[in-house]
């Protein structure tokens, strides 16, 4: 009679799941793990650190909507695992991490890396175990997978002892388990449907705010008729952008803070009224608007503000169910009213004060003429992932997105170093699937450190990416090279050195250059432009631009902080 192990029992059960990608670092004991996945015919990718390794594997999940398993060591590897983990989970993305652990006959003896695994990884995800018993792996490995995309998307973890990746067992003794189905839809209550209509139709100052959840739920055909229908404007969260295109003439983004203070009615789809929407409450908004919440989990209605009209259900089907009340009752809310007036005027001013500071000719060049430039370069389809502090905020506001799905950013953890791991994720379903997409990551200088060695692991499978690294020096803001040695003259940098500072014009490019990639340092807009044409034209090798920018150079001047904080 056949027999099987327990790697390839593990291996064997995430296949039939169709988990099709696996992130993680090899060591004792799970070698033998990711040897047979790669048997089972799932594409394992290596990388450098286990906490890009998670991040990599959730982008998959949020991408598809099908998680990829990140593998890990026991110990150590677990725990730099978890800042992932809390990631996805905090973004609701699915993930399966698989877990090496110390062998159970030397549990509580001080065994190798010798950690409570299953327990800390409680507080970082939906559902955490260790099977019983090598029969057992199969459905826990299916639990695993249908938990992580049922309900709440979010983190899963399947914890192995070490001495069970080895064991074998007879094949006629463990159960098959079948792919488990997806996730059920549902809908949301007729009479909250009808609740949320009268809601709008009252409205003198509507507003849609459309998140990333509704391009997890793959909601952007519905919700374009919805708008087109109902000619609400509408304003797309960071990872919400490109759900509807950022040029669609209702799109209100560029009038962003006006738009959520005077809105009287806001429709909240797929987003939570979190520190990334101000928490619905004044002073960024009204504070008697009225919200019509739409979330396929009970437990978030009504957080921080009561709705007017509470859907539960599934985004896309609920988005149906609204707009099918509106072609029925044949309203839609009227393209001359002040409402519109008042944001058309607002995206006109801001429109205005960044094409001047973009078409500024200093050098050192400033945010926003890099942004500006390299705009206008972009594919349409282009795959954009995003971080830092201002190249992410800023880089919002100007690189647009034209389809869903096609932007990733720090999301709703506010995590710096995602960027490497998220575009080696996007880098490897576009080489699977094959669209002819290019990944284009810009990062801050700060934020492109955390994950820097990552720049290996995109070389060594030759992924089709595009780092475009901005750098002014530091976190925030930096200093110049002269300053520095001014500095540098005054004693211990520990002391004078200020907190926000890195070494100034570091070589980045150079990092590219030593994996066999192609590195650019850049000062000007022709060698932007110039540099960042041949990277995309060039599928052959990865890419890095290092752009030296004004180390000064800020944002335009905000109506209100970026952060709201409590005025205790």
């Amino acid at each position: 009679m056949e027999e099987v192990t327990g790697a390839q029992l593990i291996a064997e059960s995430l296949k039939i799941q169709k988990v099709e990608f696996m992130f993680g670092i090899v060591g004792v004991p799970v070698i033998e793990v990711a040897m047979a996945a790669q048997a089972a015919g799932i594409k394992y990718v290596g990388m450098r650190n286990e906490q890009a390794a998670c991040y990599a594997a959730s982008a998959i999940g949020y991408l598809t909507g099908r998680p990829a398993a990140c593998l890990v060591v026991s110990g150590p590897g677990l725990i730099h695992a978890l800042g992932g983990m809390a990631n996805a989970n905090m973004n609701c993305w699915p993930v399966v991490v698989i877990g090496g652990s110390s062998d159970r006959n030397q549990e509580t003896a001080g065994a190798f890396q010798e950690f409570p695994q299953v327990e800390a990884c409680r507080l970082y995800s939906k559902f955490s175990a260790r099977p019983s018993s090598l029969e057992a792996i199969p459905s826990v490995i299916e639990k695993a997978v249908r938990t992580s995309i049922y309900g709440r998307p979010g983190v899963c973890y399947v914890d192995i002892a070490g001495d069970m990746v080895h064991a074998k067992i007879s094949r006629s003794q463990v159960r098959n388990i079948s792919c488990c189905p997806p996730p059920p839809v549902s809908l949301a209550d007729h009479t909250a449907i009808t609740e949320a209509i009268a809601v709008v139709k009252a409205a003198k100052r509507p507003l849609v705010i459309i998140g990333k959840g509704a391009a997890y739920g793959r909601a952007e055909a519905a919700l374009r008729e919805l708008v087109d229908v109902s000619g609400l404007p509408f304003l797309p969260t960071p990872m919400g952008k490109g759900v509807l295109p950022d040029d669609h003439p209702n799109c209100v983004a560029a009038a962003r803070s006006r738009a959520l203070l005077q809105a009287d009615a806001v429709i909240l789809l797929g987003a939570r009224l979190n520190w990334i929407l101000h928490f619905g409450l004044p002073p960024r908004f009204d504070p008697h608007v009225k919200v019509i919440q739409v979330d396929l989990c009970a437990e978030e209605m009504g957080n921080n503000v009561r709705p007017a009209a509470a859907l539960l259900g599934d985004i896309n089907a609920v988005v149906t169910q609204l707009l099918e009340f509106v072609r029925k009752d044949g309203w839609k809310y009227p393209s001359n009213t002040e409402w519109w007036s008042t944001l058309r005027e607002k995206i006109a001013a801001n429109a205005k004060i960044s094409k001047a500071l973009s078409l500024q000719s200093a050098i050192p060049m400033n945010y926003y003429t890099v942004f500006h430039h390299i705009s206008q370069l972009l594919p349409r389809d282009c795959i954009i992932i995003s971080e830092g502090a201002n190249t992410m905020d800023i880089g919002r506001t100007m690189l647009n997105n034209y389809l869903p799905q096609h932007r990733l950013d720090a999301g709703t953890f506010g995590a710096m170093g995602v960027g490497l791991g998220f575009a080696i994720a996007a880098a490897t379903l576009e080489r699977s699937h094959n669209k002819g997409q290019r990944i284009v990551c810009v990062e801050g200088d700060s934020a492109f450190g955390f994950s820097g060695m990552e720049v290996e692991t995109i070389c060594r499978y030759n992924l089709p990416v595009v780092i475009i690294v901005v750098n002014n020096n530091g976190i925030y803001s930096g200093v110049d090279p002269e300053t520095w040695n001014e500095i540098s003259k005054m004693g211990d940098l520990a002391i004078t050195a200020p907190p926000v500072t890195l070494l100034p014009e570091a070589r980045y490019d150079k990092v590219m250059t030593a994996f066999g990639g192609r590195g650019f340092l850049v000062r000007t807009v022709k060698e932007l432009r110039s540099a960042l044409q041949l990277s995309l034209s060039d599928w052959e090798i990865p890419s890095l631009l290092n752009v030296l920018i004004d180390p000064s150079s800020d944002r335009k001047q905000q109506e209100f902080p970026w952060l709201t904080r409590s005025n205790l």
